[in-house]
């Protein structure tokens, strides 16, 4: 990677041009710029067609496209750019429905840090999950992006929330808000004894029979990472193993949308959620903020400040 000069962009019909003040690292950016596994067997397939990374942004509105109706230069907006990438760069576009107006509460940096983690953190639990009101819910890997907002958002549900994470986490997840926490480098949760109603692996590191064991009779386990051992996992062994009595198990992708980013902007406001920042670098850093992340032991998410 390297920091240089391009030509700004415009917005088409249904988009805004942002002038970034802030942007977020992703596992997203770093499958983009590493390429999918197959590539490493048939080298340039599947090459990203963008060549500037980076998703999560937060900035100003300065321009709309002529078809774009909800925001007008000088509107606060977060959200993504889409898989196109493009959003560590002073400017950016994105697409109306891909954006909403910034928590009043909240910097811009705190701001970048929501969209993708936090949005994949309520559609695991929400959506996938059915959270309901005292659940069991146990998070693992839950100190890092998607893990910091899914502890919260299960709080904000009113589930009974059980951290995994390391020991130099945990005061990380009880101050989350963590009704339980366990190390894993002390106690295993698979091997406890423990029923969950639902599981969800922000960072899966067990295999799927072990979750699939520790569901409650009618619990769901959703994959939201992990190895690519793992996602496969998920993919293909999840829906069979969801045919055999009533535990359901899967793993899925966020969609990121404006009604999604409204509903979690209602929580940063409130109070409920607080976006934990592990580090900050200057945009002209972006890749060395992408080999700390890509290391795996950020704890919450990492920023990025133009």
């Amino acid at each position: 990677m390297k920091f240089a000069e391009v030509a700004k962009p415009s917005p088409a019909g249904d988009e805004v041009l942002i002038k970034l003040c802030a942007a977020s690292v992703n596992p997203l950016d770093v499958f983009l710029m590493k390429g999918a596994p197959w590539n490493r067997l048939f080298p340039g397939l599947g090459r990203p067609k963008y060549e500037i990374l980076g998703c999560d942004i937060a900035g100003r509105v300065e321009a709309v496209g002529r078809n774009a109706r909800r925001f007008q230069p000088g509107d606060e907006v977060f959200g993504v750019t889409g898989f196109s990438g493009n959003g560590f760069a002073e400017y950016t576009c994105a697409r109306e429905e891909k954006l909403a107006l910034k928590p009043a509460n909240l910097s811009f940096e705190d701001a970048a840090a929501v969209p993708i983690a936090a949005s994949t953190a309520l559609q695991g639990l929400r959506d996938k999950g059915r959270i309901q009101a005292g659940y069991k819910v146990l998070v693992e890997g839950a100190s890092g992006g998607v893990g910091t907002f899914a502890v919260q958002i299960a709080k904000a549900f009113e589930a009974e929330v059980t951290a995994v994470c390391s020991t130099r986490n945990v005061n990380t997840a009880r101050s989350i808000g963590a009704d339980h926490v366990i190390d894993y480098t002390l106690a295993d949760f698979a091997r406890s004894g423990q029923r969950y109603d639902l599981i969800l692996g922000a960072n899966a590191h067990h295999s799927i029979l072990d979750y699939r064991r520790s569901l409650s009779q009618n619990g769901i386990y959703v994959a939201a990472g992990g190895g690519v051992g793992r996602i496969l996992q998920g993919l293909l062994l999840g829906p069979l193993l969801s045919l055999i009595g009533r535990k359901k198990m899967g793993f899925f992708l966020a969609n990121i949308n404006q009604k999604d980013l409204l509903f979690l902007k209602d929580l940063l406001e409130a109070g409920k959620v607080v976006p934990v920042i592990d580090r900050r670098y200057p945009l002209s850093e972006a890749a060395e903020a992408l080999r700390y992340l890509a290391a795996g032991h950020a704890q919450g998410k990492v920023v990025l400040t133009v």
